[in-house]
């Protein structure tokens, strides 16, 4: 569970990133999934092998909303970009000068939202779900998403803030 959402601890760096979307540094691309699972093939370690395919899972999903960096060093980003126009796309360079912090741009339009807090939703209800039907034993572990959900709902509010001065 840990290494499907290892790969956003990379936010905190995305001032380096293209667009300052974190989505676009090695963290999402393909590179540690790959890594991590031969890794697990290499020392046959099964644990290793499945948390490698959860990091590619969680790139592979994060490609839809903004795109990633599939490869890395072709420095492209891949995606349909759901959540962007267009228009938006084409002068994305522009549209963060409005900002105070860049990041502000992309945490706005995703919880502005209401497809992007549906599916959340519905995610979590079906992590529960499957929890409960097939690892019950498991359930105060479901407990560390309420920490992933603060830490996404304290930046925003924090980005929000910035914002707003």
């Amino acid at each position: 569970m840990f290494s499907a959402f290892l790969s956003d601890f990379d936010v905190f760096f995305s001032r380096y990133a293209k667009d300052h979307n974190h989505r676009n540094l090695i963290t999402h691309s393909i590179i540690p999934s790959a890594i991590i699972i031969v890794v697990g093939l290499v020392f046959y370690w099964p644990a290793l092998i499945i948390s490698g395919f959860a990091y590619f899972m969680h790139v592979v999903v994060d490609m839809f909303d903004w795109g990633i960096n599939l490869f890395y060093f072709p420095k492209k980003t891949y995606g349909p970009r759901l959540f962007m126009s267009n228009e938006e796309e084409e002068n994305l360079s522009k549209i963060l000068t409005q900002y105070k912090n860049g990041v502000s741009f992309f945490d706005f339009k995703y919880y502005n939202s209401k497809v992007a807090l549906i599916i959340e939703a519905l995610l979590f209800i079906l992590m529960v779900f499957f929890i409960i039907v097939l690892a019950f034993e498991y359930i105060l572990i479901s407990l560390i998403y309420f920490l992933g959900l603060y830490f996404h709902l304290s930046r925003h509010y924090h980005l929000k803030k910035i914002e707003a001065k």
